[in-house]
């Protein structure tokens, strides 16, 4: 079982199960099974709303116990506590699977994915800090006759004639 906490200061349990597998595919209509061939793991990983459904639908017994609605579980997952759920539920999963190969494969698919979605962050934050790019919209603003220095006063504080 692995835990996360969300920014209500809620400690949850994920634990998956044949018993939790079955509640999530009748209350998201996602079949937790289907991770082994990747796909699923992508949406989950890439899906963040699908992802904090999925983990609410394992968490289900706790948040009727605890009286948190799916509406009060969803409004305390934001940030870093997203990745923390996806990281419990990704390792939950690799610990689920009944065959070793599987399991070694799921591994090696996170591993890939996490890899190739980092690379991914770090070429659109180099693409964000290029000069080339400022360059660029510097052109655009031109080209429609305005730009970053050159911006109109607002009408609040220019003085009425």
């Amino acid at each position: 079982m692995k835990t996360f906490n969300d920014n209500a200061a809620r400690s949850w349990t994920v634990q998956v199960n044949v018993d939790a597998i079955k509640r999530v595919r009748d209350l998201a209509q996602v079949n937790l099974l289907e991770v082994v061939e990747g796909k699923l793991l992508e949406r989950l990983i890439s899906d963040p709303i699908l992802l904090c459904d999925v983990i609410y639908c394992l968490c289900k017994p706790q948040a009727d116990a605890e009286e948190v609605s799916d509406a009060d579980f969803a409004r305390a997952m934001a940030g870093d506590v997203i990745a923390q759920a996806k990281t419990a539920l990704v390792e939950e999963l690799v610990l689920f699977s009944p065959d070793p190969r599987d399991r070694e494969n799921l591994g090696i698919a996170v591993q890939k994915f996490n890899a190739m979605a980092t690379k991914a962050k770090e070429l659109v934050k180099a693409r964000l800090n290029s000069p080339a790019l400022s360059r660029e919209i510097e052109a655009a603003l031109s080209a429609v006759g305005g730009s970053f220095t050159s911006l109109p006063e607002s009408s609040a504080s220019t003085p009425d004639h």
